[in-house]
């Protein structure tokens, strides 16, 4: 329905729903003896009727711009840090054509430190994108939210799915993890085919395009809340007594464990300090100031220069650097 959501974090997915039957398999059934089209759908519906998180993108007024910039910003970030600044941002730049308005500069500052600050130049584009080819307004239709700059298919079929009740296929980790799990009976899903895991989850939601975009919302959140990678609740799942995987004894994945990726001491890190001393400058900032966030001249090159070359930073005369467009006497050089 128009202005509802019920999206959750976004993280990035290395698995394939690998063992689950695809749509319209002869015989298809869970483990309990019950279709699985429907039956998952409709517990999961009821479940998250008493128990999703009251998030503000879910809300009616969040308009189908707010669901989109939380859908950007919860990408590879926790909810807990998107909040706060998803409010700051809808109560500065309510529309598209406000953040349109604006010089990319004041995207980034606004981004703070969520990380990934590409994310705000790329949200900068779409809404000028919005404004000049769809006057101003989220378009409903998912080839014409594929086209917008920075949106990928994820991002595009969450927000038909939550901005405007559509019956897409919405998948994410958490979705592939509770359908491998429940359904194929697998504690992961395996690499990622998107064309086979869009196909597997748009056969178990239900045809009324409403209760489907609630159904997509359903699955991430019981992801997200109960069942987790590492300390799934399942005596507190509503699918327990149908889950292929509990049935099976919860048997362990296979092969090595995923490790968190490093972050202190990478280029990231580097990148993250400069960036934050040009957001809170007031104008182009020396390059012998930015010396002094890092001690390895090398790493604190490598860092700039990839900072200018996304776009995020740049040089101005006299050895200087800003945000972008903060400065409009530009220099080609990066290295300053």
């Amino acid at each position: 329905m128009p202005g509802r959501s019920w999206p959750t974090t976004v993280i990035a997915s290395s698995y394939t729903l690998r063992s689950l039957p695809q749509p319209g398999t002869p015989g298809q059934t869970d483990l309990a003896g019950c279709r699985v089209v429907g039956t998952v759908a409709e517990a999961l519906i009821d479940w998250f009727a008493v128990h999703a998180r009251d998030l503000p993108w879910r809300r009616p007024d969040a308009g189908p711009w707010g669901v989109l910039v939380s859908e950007v910003m919860l990408q590879q970030t926790p909810v807990a840090r998107v909040e706060p600044i998803w409010y700051q941002w809808l109560a500065r730049w309510p529309r598209p054509a406000d953040l349109a308005a604006d010089p990319p500069a004041e995207a980034i500052r606004a981004w703070g430190r969520l990380g990934y600050p590409r994310r705000a130049l790329r949200l900068h584009e779409c809404a000028r994108s919005i404004v000049t080819r769809h006057g101003g307004e989220v378009p409903a239709e998912l080839t014409d939210l594929l086209a917008l700059p920075g949106i990928g298919g994820y991002t595009a079929r969450a927000v038909a799915a939550f901005a405007f009740g559509q019956r897409q296929a919405v998948v994410d980790t958490n979705v592939r993890r509770v359908v491998a799990r429940a359904v194929a009976g697998t504690p992961d899903a395996g690499p990622a085919t998107t064309a086979a895991d869009l196909a597997a989850v748009a056969g178990l939601l239900p045809a009324e395009p409403a209760r489907a975009a609630r159904a997509s919302a359903a699955f991430m959140e019981l992801g997200a809340l109960v069942c987790t990678a590492r300390a799934p609740r399942c005596a507190a799942c509503p699918l327990a007594a149908r889950c292929a995987w509990r049935r099976a004894g919860r048997p362990a994945p296979e092969g090595p464990t995923r490790r968190p990726q490093a972050y202190a001491g990478t280029d990231r890190q580097v990148r993250g300090l400069l960036l934050a001393v040009l957001r809170d400058a007031t104008g182009p900032v020396p390059a012998a100031q930015l010396d002094l966030v890092w001690p390895d001249a090398g790493q604190r090159g490598r860092a700039l220069a990839s900072l200018v070359a996304d776009g995020l930073v740049s040089a101005v005369e006299g050895h200087r650097y800003a945000l972008p467009h903060e400065n409009r006497t530009m220099t080609g050089d990066p290295a300053g």
